[in-house]
């Protein structure tokens, strides 16, 4: 179970040292410093969905304000629904799934069917944290099977009456108001979902919310003055949507094998996650920070600390262009399949 409070997505990562190497400035882009259109095709905007708009339609609007070819949100939040919906920009739109298949925390509003004692009604909440069975509601957008979510944590901030307000973290796929429907017949009163607030989603909480409007401004300043500065800060870079993966550092010359589909081999790591596990989804990252691919693991960290030779992650998504940085090592001398 996830520390009080706290998602997976939030434990603290360490990187440990398996090899020294150096980045050559003259190749790549510290993401903070990329060209701004660049930046902004490859970003990643912490927008505060307003109730009334779908998911949707939001990230509709984010494409029109910036200009982009395509944007994708973090997970669907129901019209009614308010909070974070974390969308990424044009090419970093290929992090999407990542980041959907993170953890959420929400603030919900429960309304009990009649008022419960105070010291029961924690009592039962505190009961549906650990893996609960879920029947998805019909109206909803996958198959009606029974399914196994985990809640990693549930919290009563207040009870008023009939009412009761909580903070929950769970699992990606996790229906809250599925959760209220259980808890109201757990206590044997019954109860529904009243209001729903998404306030973290993987990596991403309320500190970096905007609105759609800071977006709006932020883009017409640089538009019309050429101030990049707001634009800048409202939108993030996408290396920030996967901060919550375990991390693997590759060297230069590594690079453009991997941007060119080759399956990354242990001579091109500088560095990795401390608790990396085999089959494990990782983000493959260069030395400046730039986000190279989204990969599966082929050996856990005491494995790869130990070898010299092998395979050591295969890649899912290619996130960099080819050509990039150089080309360090032919396909012979990189002992990979492409």
């Amino acid at each position: 179970m996830s520390p009080a409070g706290k998602l997976p997505s939030e434990a603290e990562r360490t990187l440990v040292r398996k090899s020294g190497a150096w980045t050559n400035p003259s190749y790549g882009s510290y993401p903070e410093k990329r060209p701004i259109l660049e930046y902004i095709e490859k970003g990643v905007v912490n927008i505060d969905k307003p109730k009334g708009p779908t998911s949707h339609e939001v990230a509709a609007w984010v494409k029109a304000i910036l200009g982009v070819s395509t944007a994708g949100h973090a997970g669907s939040l129901d019209p009614k629904v308010t909070g974070l919906l974390p969308t990424l920009l044009g090419k970093a739109t290929k992090a999407v799934p990542a980041l959907r298949l993170s953890g959420k925390e929400y603030v919900c509003l429960l309304k009990l069917h009649k008022e419960m004692p105070q010291k029961l009604v924690r009592k039962v909440c505190e009961e549906f944290t650990g893996p609960i069975y879920q029947m998805p509601p019909i109206k909803s957008a996958v198959k009606r099977v029974i399914r196994i979510r985990t809640i990693y944590y549930i919290e009563v901030l207040e009870i008023e009456g009939s009412f009761v307000l909580f903070r929950v973290g769970c699992e990606a796929g996790t229906y809250i108001r599925k959760l209220c429907h259980d808890i109201g017949l757990a206590l044997g009163c019954g109860g529904h979902m009243q209001e729903l607030r998404r306030t973290k989603a993987g990596p991403f909480t309320e500190e970096t919310l905007i609105t759609l409007q800071d977006l709006k401004d932020a883009y017409v300043l640089w538009k019309e003055n050429g101030d990049e500065s707001e634009i800048r800060r409202v939108i993030m870079p996408m290396e920030t949507a996967v901060s919550h993966l375990p991390k693997i550092i590759l060297r230069d010359s590594a690079v453009d094998a991997v941007c060119s589909g080759a399956t990354l081999a242990v001579p091109g790591i500088t560095s990795l996650d401390a608790n990396l596990k085999k089959g494990e989804l990782t983000a493959l990252f260069t030395l400046k920070g730039e986000l190279v691919a989204l990969a599966k693991s082929e050996m856990s960290t005491e494995e790869l600390l130990k070898a010299s030779t092998g395979l050591a992650a295969t890649s899912v998504r290619i996130m960099m262009e080819a050509g990039t940085y150089p080309k360090g090592w032919t396909k012979k001398e990189y002992g990979v399949k492409l």
